[in-house]
């Protein structure tokens, strides 16, 4: 979303402009690929497209990490970063570089993907620690409708209870121990989709990780709403060790696909559910706790080597996966395929349409007055960052101490980075970005140009030179809300309030 250029392959391929002003990733994402010797060439002329071949329904392999967020791979140019494995998909398919999550919280974002649907429409499911009813269909489930065997490892959809649900399995599907074994069960006829999920790099971290596998703090680039601080630099350098650990397993699977002869017709799909585990970042509607990686692969059907600037929200995701497996996708999904996208030879901005994305969030973790939401509903355009809070009579991050009813500040993780701003926080040096977390209560509406500010530090909403602008994102942004029957649409409601939470001891007591 921060990216303000557009890159676009031609011939050798040649980047086009940076974002200016935006001095945390590289000038080019295509220049650095090249760099990297990542060939950014379409690498299919011999396998052939849809056209010169019979139709064959492909597996799925989607792979989410947990707390993953943008620009934090090779690919993106983060030089810290070392994630082969994504960066090989991304040469060999297509690199997203504005994707978002629905929601940044982990099980609303996953809720999201595997329903189709905006996680407003999921009733308690918009909730972090809650329950998906069964009534909300999920992809794999009509993928092994469809004949499809499905699966998954480790963390699916959740954190969550399936107490009352409906449901006798985890909606991501049921639970292997390893893709190996799952593999082990699909026959050599039938088609696979599977989940491949992981904890990595969600929190804790074994403090200095990152510094003892070979990551250079100096090498790590700093977020503009972060202070620069070589403990918020070692605390990325362990973050980006465990997306280093996930990109390494998944690389394992990668290669179990290829020796079983299945990797060509694998429709895989990489990507986080929400942003990084920092202030500012996850448990917000700030572009760094929507902004996800996104790299695509489908070396039978889709050309490699392109970077595509479209914005793509990941309730496209199940929509997508369905049309491509050759199923309707369900008339209840908010999320609309992008198939068209990935078919396409394009690079750059490929279907015009995919100018903006919503994002949304109602109560992360129970650290407020009677268990009370903080919700926002937000729309991203390539430009402008248009933020609702709903109710703005509240703390934005949960209590502070003086006023705590549970942890401090209870939707932000505990880290080394979040203990220092704390500790910090009438440091002239600090207290700007811990006002920006936590320390202050947050307008009814935020609007920042992520062009000249990618940080978000600066509210240019009630700018008079910006009426125009802020009452059209405005409009859209309610219209939105209305069309996929948004409860927020008709005013303020209890009911995100009064639904249970299941995140277990240290908690306000769940109500019923």
């Amino acid at each position: 979303m921060n990216l303000a250029g557009e890159f676009h392959f031609l011939e050798g391929v040649q980047a086009m402009n940076c974002l200016n002003g935006q001095q945390w990733i590289f000038s080019s994402v295509c220049s650095l690929m090249m760099a990297a010797g990542l060939c950014v060439m379409p690498l299919f002329s011999s396998i052939g497209l849809a056209e010169e071949r019979p139709a064959e329904r492909p597996n799925i392999l989607l792979a989410i990490a947990d707390d993953w967020a943008w620009p934090h791979a090779g690919a993106y140019g983060d030089p810290a970063a070392r994630t082969p494995t994504f960066d090989r998909i991304a040469r060999e398919g297509v690199l997203f570089t504005r994707a978002h999550v629905n929601a940044p919280t982990c099980t609303a974002s996953r809720g999201s993907l595997l329903t189709g649907q905006a996680s407003h429409r999921l009733e308690e499911g918009a909730n972090l620690h809650s329950r998906l009813m069964a009534k909300f269909r999920c992809y794999p489930d009509v993928q092994e409708e469809n004949g499809y065997v499905i699966g998954g490892m480790r963390k699916g959809w959740g954190p969550g209870s399936l107490e009352g649900t409906g449901r006798k399995r985890n909606p991501a599907g049921p639970s292997f121990k390893s893709f190996e074994q799952f593999l082990k069960t699909v026959p050599p006829d039938k088609p696979f989709c599977f989940w491949f999920g992981t904890s990595d790099p969600h929190r804790p971290y074994q403090k200095g990780s990152g510094e003892a596998a070979g990551i250079d703090p100096k090498r790590v680039r700093v977020p503009p709403f972060l202070p620069d601080t070589p403990t918020v630099r070692s605390d990325i350098a362990d973050y980006l060790f465990e997306v280093e650990r996930f990109d390494r397993e998944l690389g394992e699977a990668l290669a179990l696909l290829e020796k079983a002869g299945r990797l060509d017709n694998t429709l895989i799909i990489v990507t986080g559910d929400n942003g990084m585990p920092f202030p500012k970042a996850k448990a917000t509607c700030y572009d760094a706790g929507t902004h996800v990686p996104l790299a695509i692969c489908w070396r039978a059907r889709v050309p490699g080597g392109r970077v595509v600037d479209d914005f793509i929200s990941l309730t496209d995701v199940a929509p997508t996966i369905l049309e491509a497996a050759g199923v309707e996708p369900l008339p209840e999904m908010t999320g609309r395929s992008f198939l068209n996208v990935l078919l396409s030879k394009k690079s750059g901005r490929v279907d015009s349409s995919r100018d903006h994305v919503f994002t949304e969030r109602e109560r992360h973790t129970c650290t407020r007055p009677n268990n009370a939401s903080y919700p926002i509903r937000s729309i991203i355009t390539e430009r402008w960052h248009l933020i609702w809070n709903l109710r703005p009579q509240l703390w934005p991050a949960g209590n502070p101490p003086e006023e705590s009813v549970g942890r401090d500040y209870g939707d932000i993780d505990g880290s080394p980075t979040w203990s220092e701003m704390l500790a910090r926080k009438d440091d002239p040096a600090i207290r700007p970005f811990f006002l920006a977390a936590a320390g202050a209560k947050r307008p009814e509406f935020e609007l920042y140009d992520l062009q000249a500010d990618p940080g978000e530090m600066h509210n240019l909403s009630g700018k008079p030179e910006l009426a125009k602008i802020e009452n059209e994102l405005k409009a859209r942004l309610r219209e939105w809300m209305v069309s996929t029957g948004d409860p927020r649409a008709l005013g303020d409601t209890d009911f995100w309030d009064r639904a249970p939470y299941y995140g277990g001891e240290g908690t306000i007591p769940r109500k019923r």
